[in-house]
C-alpha cells in the first residue's frame, strides 16, 4: 500500500462465528477529503469503521491509516471519533468531560485551558460548560461529542451519524465544522443516514453492500449527472403507437415510460432537453410542460442499493 492516502484498505474482511460482516472492502480516501460511507443497515459500515479504528481485528486483508497499519498507536493518536451510540460520563459537566479526554490525549494544561473553551464556543455550548451532562439534551450531547472528537486536532475524523438528534440549526453547525476541517486539510470519514446532508457536505461517496464497495462517485458527478424529465403532452391519438414512442425516446435516455398524457425519461444531462422537445413535436405531440429534475443522492441510493436494502 502507498502512503498517499489517509485511509487505504485492500480486501479487508471480517467474520464473526462464520457470519461475514465485511466481505471484501477496498477503499482509498485522500487527505482533506470529506468522504461519505453509505449503505443499508447490515452492510458492514460499523464493523468497517471499528476495523479502521483498531477496535476490531480483520479476519483477512490489510489496511493503513495515516500511512501506518491500523491499530498503530502513533496513527490512533491523530484520530478523532464520534460514535453513533455513545455513553458519556454524565456526572461530569461539559468542561470537565472535555478536560478528561484532553488529558487522555496528552494535552498540556496550558493547551487545555485554550482548547476547551474554544471548542465549547464552536459547538454552541459555551453557556452550558458548567452543566452536568445528564442534563444535556440529545442534540447537546451530540455537540459535546463532536467537540471531544476534535480535541487533539486530528488528521482524520470519523463521524458516525453526527447529525442524529440535531435540529436544522445544529445540522448547519456540524456542516460548517466539517467544511472548516476540510479547509484545514483534515480528512472526514462520514457515515450518515441523512443523505441530503451527505449530498451537501461530501466530496465523494461510496455505496457498500455486504461489506463490498459496489459504486464510488464524486458529488460533482451527481451535480452534473442524470436528470429525470417529466413531460406533459396532449392525449395520445390512435395514430400514436406507444411502443414506438418508447423506442424512439430511448435515443435520448433510459427509464422511459409513456402514459396517456405523461412521459417520463431519464437523460444523461440537460443539454439533451431542446432536442428531446423538438423530437416530440415532430412526432405530432403537443408539449405543454417539460419538467427536469436532477437525480438526488437518495434516488441514486435506491437505484444502486435497491429498495429492499433500506437505510
Amino acid at each position: 500500500m502507498s502512503t498517499t492516502y489517509t485511509i487505504e484498505t485492500s480486501h479487508l474482511r471480517k467474520e464473526y462465528s462464520r457470519k461475514v460482516a465485511v466481505a471484501d472492502l477496498d477503499l482509498q480516501v485522500g487527505q482533506g477529503e470529506v468522504f461519505g460511507f453509505l449503505g443499508p443497515n447490515g452492510a458492514g459500515k460499523t464493523t468497517s469503521i471499528k476495523m479502521l479504528l483498531g477496535l476490531a481485528k480483520p479476519t483477512n486483508g490489510g489496511a493503513q491509516l495515516l500511512g501506518r497499519p491500523i491499530g498503530d498507536p502513533q496513527s490512533r493518536s491523530r484520530v478523532g471519533f464520534l460514535p453513533e451510540h455513545f455513553r458519556f460520563h454524565d456526572w461530569l459537566n461539559g468542561a470537565e468531560f472535555l478536560d478528561l479526554h484532553a488529558q487522555l490525549y496528552g494535552l498540556s494544561e496550558s493547551d487545555r485551558r485554550q482548547r476547551i473553551p474554544a471548542l465549547l464556543k464552536r459547538v454552541g455550548l459555551e453557556e452550558h460548560a458548567a452543566k452536568k451532562l445528564h442534563g444535556y439534551s440529545k442534540g447537546m450531547l451530540q455537540r459535546i461529542g463532536l467537540a471531544q472528537a476534535l480535541l487533539n486536532r486530528p488528521a482524520v475524523v470519523f463521524l458516525d451519524e453526527p447529525t442524529s438528534g440535531l435540529d436544522p440549526i445544529g445540522r448547519i453547525l456540524v456542516r460548517d465544522i466539517i467544511r472548516e476541517l476540510r479547509a484545514e486539510g483534515t480528512t472526514v470519514f462520514l457515515n450518515s443516514h441523512l443523505l441530503s446532508e451527505v449530498e451537501i457536505t461530501c466530496d465523494r461517496v461510496v455505496f457498500i453492500k455486504h461489506g463490498t464497495v459496489i459504486k464510488a462517485i464524486t458529488l460533482k458527478e451527481i451535480e452534473q449527472g442524470a436528470t429525470q424529465v417529466q413531460i406533459r403532452v396532449g392525449a395520445l391519438s390512435p395514430a400514436h403507437d406507444r411502443t414506438e414512442l418508447e423506442r424512439g425516446l430511448l435515443q435520448f435516455g433510459a427509464d422511459v415510460d409513456v402514459d396517456a398524457d405523461h412521459i417520463r425519461v431519464t437523460v444523461a444531462n440537460q443539454q439533451t432537453l431542446p432536442e428531446l422537445a423538438r423530437w416530440l413535436i415532430g412526432q405530432g405531440l403537443d408539449v405543454y410542460e417539460l419538467k427536469p429534475q436532477r437525480i438526488s443522492l437518495e434516488d441514486m441510493f435506491l437505484q444502486i442499493v435497491g429498495r429492499d436494502g433500506g437505510l
